[in-house]
């Protein structure tokens, strides 16, 4: 390590974080970046109603356009991790919210679906991919013990985000359009470009230098880096590909209530701000789940995949009872069930991240994350899309929610076959010769052909001190 810092053992083994000081600023600036990130993606909704009756398009390509930005979110995220492990995290963060929020101020200027495509769902979700996993990197480097805890805390802005957001997008929408009310927004994406200021910057590992040195431009040093940027050892280890897979189902199904509830509430026949406040409901159900998630996970009672499956698989549910509304015209039904829906998706978002360095260890977490989200963009950018087309294709969301539900209880189940689930406690930290080993076999052709005469500690990846 470049820079010896007292950190004492934990009892699972994790090297114990500062916990405090100022990581707690970066929680405050991971909760204003998150409502800039989510809880904007989660306000789509409003303008997807806009949007059908401007554009005159079908729900399945109105659908693409959220579907793109949360795909690109998720796809960017792997280059959002390698380029923080190569240069600097503060100028990452600070250049992926001048992206947000300048595709948002062009998407208020489009004639057509294509020019949403490519910036709302494009250049923002470009933007959107190097904010969230490396400021959420970030702050679980300076939590241990109070990890859950922190995040949390900071993702419960979503929630708040989400409560306040929809029937302000709503009076926007009416006072100046939805072009105006983009406009808007995009301007206020841009107060993450500060929350990223406030990362302070780290010492970088001196092994990856050597290398570049030594190897020049050649393809096995190439290929060094890259691997050791993206941690793409990773995807030779079965619990993080198993838990990878789970949460890609869970992808397919967890939008699509954000984006087409209100859609679906408006056409059972309840007014605009009706349908405006089932989901900021749904979003004070997710502050309070979030908090409580992350508090009592850090009770340590039960294992945090447990919790994680538990609360997946309620979501999941409460997503297969949504349509209720449109069956029974009940809209004090609608809104109980947006609270229980909330409530659980807020609770496992505090627990998603936060199983990762469990499994992979805090030394590979921002590659981790960026690997796991490039995974299932893919079910992110399929599932809104497969949730319009179903209501063109049936004249209801009633299929659409049943169908979104479905990933999310497939979802609990892949997460059953990890290794030691069942087991009442955490399997063994994983060593930390483990991802040298890893790196060490996947590099060993091109180690071979350039007679690299380096140690091993020369591929090692790059640590958060």
């Amino acid at each position: 390590m470049s820079k010896p810092k007292p950190k004492a053992e934990s009892k699972s083994g994790d090297l114990e974080g500062p916990e405090g000081g100022w990581g707690w600023v970066l929680v405050a600036a991971l909760f204003v970046s998150t409502s800039l990130v989510f809880g904007l993606m989660r306000c789509m909704g409003i303008f997807f109603v806009e949007f059908v009756q401007y554009f005159e398009e079908s729900a399945q390509a109105i659908s693409w356009i959220s579907s793109t930005g949360v795909a690109a979110q998720q796809f960017f995220s792997p280059l959002g991790a390698a380029l923080c492990n190569a240069y600097d995290t503060r100028v990452v963060v600070m250049t992926g919210g001048c992206l947000a929020g300048l595709g948002l101020i062009l998407a208020s200027q489009a004639t057509s679906l294509v020019h949403l495509y490519l910036t709302m769902g494009l250049i923002s979700g470009l933007g959107w991919g190097l904010v969230f996993t490396p400021m959420v990197a970030t702050v679980m480097a300076h939590f241990t013990r109070r990890r859950t805890l922190a995040l949390g805390l900071a993702f419960s802005s979503i929630g708040l985000s989400s409560f306040a957001f929809n029937p302000l997008l709503q009076l926007l929408v009416e006072t100046f359009a939805w072009r105006g009310a983009l406009l808007i927004i995009g301007g206020l994406s841009l107060n993450i470009v500060p929350c990223g200021a406030l990362i302070r910057p780290q010492p970088r590992s001196k092994a990856p230098a050597k290398v570049d040195s030594e190897s020049g431009s050649s393809c096995a040093s190439l290929l060094q880096r890259l691997s050791s940027h993206l941690e793409l050892s990773l995807l030779w280890e079965r619990p993080y590909i198993t838990y990878t897979l789970a949460l890609s189902l869970l992808n397919m199904g967890y939008f699509v209530p954000y984006f087409h509830l209100v859609a679906h509430s408006r056409g059972a026949g309840f007014t605009e701000y009706q349908a405006a406040f089932v989901m900021s409901a749904a979003g004070a159900a997710d502050i309070l789940g979030r908090v409580l998630s992350g508090w009592f996970a850090y009770l340590g009672h039960f294992r945090l995949i447990h919790l994680l499956s538990l609360w997946t698989l309620l979501a999941g549910v409460f997503i297969m009872l949504l349509p209720v509304s449109s069956l029974s015209g009940s809209y004090a039904a609608l809104v109980c069930i947006s609270l229980l829906y909330g409530f659980c998706s807020g609770a496992l978002t505090s627990l998603v991240f936060a199983a990762v360095p469990m499994m992979v260890g805090v030394g590979r977490v921002m590659g981790a994350l960026g690997l796991l989200q490039l995974i299932e963009s893919g079910a992110g950018l399929l599932g809104t899309p497969l949730s319009g087309l179903l209501k063109d294709l049936t004249g209801n969301y009633i299929a659409s929610f049943m169908v979104a539900g479905s990933f999310l209880v497939l979802g609990t189940l892949t997460m059953a076959t990890l290794p030691h689930f069942f087991s009442l406690t955490d399997p063994p930290p994983p060593q930390k010769s483990s991802p040298e080993h890893k790196d060490k076999a996947l590099h060993s052709e091109c180690e071979e052909m350039n007679s690299l005469p380096s140690s091993d500690t020369n591929h090692r990846p790059v640590e958060m001190s």
